[in-house]
């Protein structure tokens, strides 16, 4: 199971017309802990930039990811899993969140459906909000990354 973290990476960044501007970027990371989240997206940075500073790390609450190759945004669904109480017959909802890459807010929501298409539980989205990260980089087993 993964464990990701949201790192913020501050660098400067050329803008398309040539400016020079200080940007705050956030990446998601699977990592064991926190010094492990920073290394890895140290390393990852480094492909791009020298001068970077790695502004804040901290833990999500992302319990699954999924992906399609052509989304260059992500979106983050929380989504309420309902079950009954066999014996007090009472619907309890437990809230996870689920990271989906998309163009736009309708490609999310596709993108989700046809994530949770073989899953048998009942749920209901609460919420599809586009987030600020940039990318998403998996742990490295054998360096394969996202």
């Amino acid at each position: 199971m993964a464990n990701w973290f949201e790192t913020k990476v501050r660098y400067d960044k050329t803008m398309e017309n040539g400016s020079v501007k200080r940007v705050t970027e956030a990446y998601l990371v699977d990592a064991l802990s926190f010094t492990e989240a920073e290394a890895r997206i140290s390393e990852e940075i480094a492909h791009f930039t020298s001068e970077y500073s790695i502004s804040a790390v901290k833990r999500t609450k992302i319990a699954e990811i999924f992906r399609e190759r052509t989304g260059d945004k992500w979106y983050l669904v929380k989504v309420a899993f309902i079950t009954l109480d066999e014996k007090t017959a009472v619907e309890k909802k437990s809230i996870s969140q689920i990271l989906v890459a998309a163009d736009d807010f309708k490609e999310a929501f596709d993108n989700f459906m046809d994530g949770m298409k073989s899953t048998l539980a009942d749920f209901e989205i609460n919420t599809i909000q586009e987030t600020l990260i940039m990318d998403v980089y998996d742990a490295d087993l054998g360096g394969n990354n996202a």
